[in-house]
């Protein structure tokens, strides 16, 4: 492969672009994770874990990726042949039924078109017609990496609460976590399932749960099978500040300083940062002329946007010839979407000049491979973000 000039621009939605400052603490000399050193070290990590989900609950952390913390949310709440509720949003709440299904969990599986979030009511409306409780868990992704579309995860737990159901919320943010809103104990969430490399800014390699009380008493006569993936060791162990088996050393040295990186922003500040640069790539988007996934205002996501190629046109080639001219990744269409939908991320370790640069290269691209657009995509960004008007003086 021929040598470039400057950096790659990674704009896939996770992994996402590792800062410098997790870099240099990932480099650290590797430590033994039975000794006093790796102590502190853990208890710094779980405390602080606590603090981005949002709970005073304990948090589990796995040499995982957010697939294995998937599994771990089942196994440890529900029995072979147990009902969960699971909706179809995209290709990742279809990869999550898909498990249940093969780990003997009886799911009703709620169709979707992918262009929308779960709604609400469907919640109410399947818990209220449940009249023995025969549904045992809710499993909701909250942000869709496949779509861009969030779903509404408040006002779900509120439908929910408003049926009196025992059914646990199970939510994943893998792709939402440190990005956007997410309150774990505010919205009444009983496992919420998390991973390293979107907004933590990690490597792939670690695989977060989130337990609440009533989730913890029902791994109590959970049957499904677990032995790597069992809470009751990891958090044995974790009070001691230690693992029932080797955790991934050098990825706490980076997980402790992106929380730090976190908090010194602010989580309100991160969340507002992803919410700006999410309203400026649709005003991009917009501008192009092109359309946009998800197809409700009030479920765009500020991780990522989810872009429809026009008709006789392959996303697939056109993000070839992006990353062949300008040394930038674009996200894949999955699953029924491959070859329709282009993805941008806009997460992470991520700044104003970095979209600048990220939508000057899709527009660029687009001219390239010949995608039927208007211009001002640019210009339509430029003024989201600066909120000045740059029409050009006459």
């Amino acid at each position: 492969m021929p040598s470039t000039s400057g950096r790659h621009f990674l704009q896939i939605p996770g992994p996402t672009n590792v800062p410098d400052r997790v870099l240099r603490a990932l480099s650290q000399p590797t430590i033994d994770h039975r000794g006093p050193e790796f102590r502190k070290l853990a208890r710094e990590v779980l405390t602080g874990a606590q603090g981005i989900f949002m709970t005073k609950s304990p948090v589990v952390i796995f040499p995982a990726s957010g697939t294995g913390a998937w599994e771990a949310s089942l196994v440890n709440t529900l029995s072979p042949g147990e009902k969960v509720l699971m909706f179809e949003t995209g290709h990742f709440a279809t990869l999550w039924k898909e498990m249940a299904t093969r780990l003997g969990l009886q799911v009703d599986f709620v169709t979707g078109d992918w262009r929308h979030g779960v709604d609400p009511a469907v919640v109410y409306a399947k818990l209220a017609n449940d009249h023995g409780h025969q549904i045992k868990a809710v499993g909701v992704v909250h942000n869709e990496t496949s779509t861009g579309v969030v779903s509404r995860i408040a006002d779900i737990r509120h439908q929910i609460d408003a049926t009196q159901h025992s059914a646990l919320l199970l939510v994943d943010t893998i792709s939402s976590l440190g990005s956007i809103e997410y309150r774990h104990d505010d919205w009444g969430v009983d496992v919420t399932v998390g991973c390293s490399q979107k907004g933590l800014m990690l490597p792939p390699g670690l695989g977060f749960n989130a337990i609440s009380d009533k989730a913890l008493a029902a791994s109590k006569s959970a049957r499904l099978p677990r032995s790597y993936w069992d809470w009751e060791p990891m958090l044995r162990d974790n009070k001691a500040g230690f693992f029932p088996y080797t955790p991934s050393t050098n990825l706490f040295y980076g997980l402790r300083e992106a929380i730090n990186m976190l908090m010194d922003e602010g989580l309100a500040s991160v969340f507002a940062r992803h919410e700006r640069f999410g309203h400026a790539t649709r005003a991009a988007v917009k501008g192009w002329g092109l359309e946009i996934v998800c197809q409700n205002p009030a479920e765009h996501s500020g991780v990522l946007t989810a872009v429809m190629m026009p008709e006789g046109h392959d996303a697939d080639g056109f993000r070839q010839i992006v990353l062949e001219r300008f040394d930038m990744s674009l996200g894949a269409g999955l699953g029924k979407l491959k070859g329709k939908v282009f993805r941008i991320g806009h997460l992470g370790d991520f700044n104003a000049l970095m979209l600048v640069g990220t939508l000057g290269g899709i527009e660029m691209g687009l001219a390239l491979a010949g995608v039927p657009h208007k211009s001002g995509g640019i210009l339509a960004s430029l003024e989201s973000l600066s909120g000045v008007s740059l029409a050009p003086v006459s």
